[in-house]
């Protein structure tokens, strides 16, 4: 019978001497077509997969070649996302930069950043050139002690930035010569598609113009803001030679690889493989005043976070990307134990959340700093430097 991961197992799991090594989750996963049904990988500069060889078994006589659907990284920020949008169920702490005070911003931007979203989470420049009404955030008592924290003295980030032990931070944004802390991951999560039909499927097409308007003829638009545009010999303002496809109109047809976009692919077998690292949260620590039981219970925390956060993103179906909608067909989660690993049940969405609070009651009641726990989002504004960028980039245009 697969062992219950509760409280009572995660807190001397984490205790600084134990010799637990951590969870791992795997699973299979299926595309919504079925079980080899073309799935779109992440696809990068140049309209290039992540290749890599893999192997599938320890007794293989060779690698296999895989495509990484999704990688580390993009699995962070898709678990952040969740715990964003499950926010006010769990009450973790959360940042949001106000941008309503900009005005007018483009349909497709975002009114408000939060700090579940910001790329480099507690050392993020969004996080350093904000203000608190009329304070420079960094500058307040709250800001120095998260940029000033670090995984050896992690109270301002269990009490803000939990998120930031548990995915890894880098901060580098403030120069040389000042604080440049480094943490490691504890969660590493990815999706692999095993032996791929193929690596150089490309989508061709044509872009169709019920009307077909020849695309040779010459105009003048402003790349700007091509609400305005000019036609046999007629200029805008801020305008420069342009093409009429490049507008819009036109057949554009997309036949050779410089303009094909990268397809799906059809893999046997894809895969989820998600683990959390003891060894790498026995590295947090509150500092040399607080207690090995205070430390124990904030990594508990922290993996109380994690398998939250992974059930909420991929404990039912999900959508990666457009053609990378998949649902797990089979998972399994193991306890990698000091006397062996062991089945373990991890429990849907609502036994994370409980296992959350719990975790978080226990962690208070031993004096971790939660400060921002159970809190109202602390609402952040752009300082002058970061509004004046933005709007730099994203100027009123006139109607």
């Amino acid at each position: 019978m697969p062992v219950t991961i509760d409280l009572e197992r995660l807190l001397p799991a984490c205790a600084d001497d134990s010799f637990d090594d951590g969870i791992r989750i795997d699973g299979d996963l299926h595309p919504l077509a079925g079980p080899g049904g073309p799935v779109k990988p992440a696809v990068y500069e140049g309209g290039a997969y992540q290749l890599d060889r893999r192997w599938a078994s320890p007794d293989d006589a060779e690698p296999t070649l895989v495509i990484v659907i999704d990688n580390v990284p993009s699995q962070a920020n898709r678990l952040e996302h969740a715990l964003r949008r499950d926010r006010e169920a769990s009450s973790i702490p959360e940042f949001v930069l106000d941008l309503s005070e900009l005005g007018d911003l483009p349909a497709h931007l975002p009114r408000t950043l939060s700090s579940l979203e910001f790329p480099h989470r507690n050392a993020d420049a969004y996080l350093r050139d904000a203000k608190v009404g009329d304070d420079d955030f960094i500058k307040t008592d709250v800001g120095r002690a998260i940029f000033g924290a670090t995984a050896q003295e992690c109270g301002p980030l269990m009490s803000w930035f939990p998120q930031a032990l548990l995915y890894g931070f880098w901060q580098s944004h403030l120069g040389r010569k000042r604080h440049n802390t480094k943490h490691a991951r504890a969660w590493v999560s990815e999706i692999i598609g095993w032996q791929p039909a193929s690596t150089e499927t490309r989508v061709l097409g044509l872009k169709g113009d019920p009307l077909n308007l020849n695309t040779d003829e010459p105009v003048n638009s402003d790349p700007d803001d091509r609400t305005v545009w000019g036609i046999g010999g007629e200029r805008v303002e801020g305008g420069r030679s342009d093409r009429l496809s490049e507008l819009g109109h036109g057949q554009v047809p997309f036949m050779d690889e410089d303009t094909a976009a990268a397809s799906a692919v059809s893999f046997p077998r894809v895969t989820q493989r998600a683990t959390v690292s003891f060894a790498q949260l026995r590295r947090v620590s509150l500092g040399r005043h607080a207690s090995r039981e205070a430390d124990a219970a904030a990594r508990a925390l922290l993996v109380a976070l994690g398998l939250h956060a992974h059930q909420l993103a991929f404990g039912h179906a999900f959508a990666l990307r457009s053609g990378a909608d998949l649902r797990p067909a089979a998972t399994t989660a193991m306890w990698l134990g000091s006397a062996g690993d062991e089945t373990c049940d991890i429990g849907g969405a609502e036994a994370t959340r409980d296992l959350l609070a719990g975790a978080r009651t226990h962690a208070e009641s031993v004096g971790v700093p939660l400060d921002g726990w159970g809190q109202p989002p602390m609402v952040l504004r752009p300082g002058d430097a970061l509004a004046r960028a933005i709007r730099s980039t994203w100027p009123v245009l006139e109607d």
